[in-house]
């Protein structure tokens, strides 16, 4: 029951190392857009 015990204590931190990771990945090591898309500048003659 012990060994057993053991191994469930293990699966659970394992599973939870990987959550954290995961999270911690997303929220600070993805790549966000460098640069803001600038509004298409539209040709001719504008009338106001």
């Amino acid at each position: 029951m012990e060994v057993f015990l053991e191994f469930l204590q293990e699966v659970l931190r394992g599973i939870v190392r990987g959550t954290t990771a995961h999270v911690f990945q997303k929220q600070f090591l993805e790549d966000k857009k460098t640069t803001l898309r600038r509004r298409k500048q539209k040709g001719g003659f504008q009338k106001k």
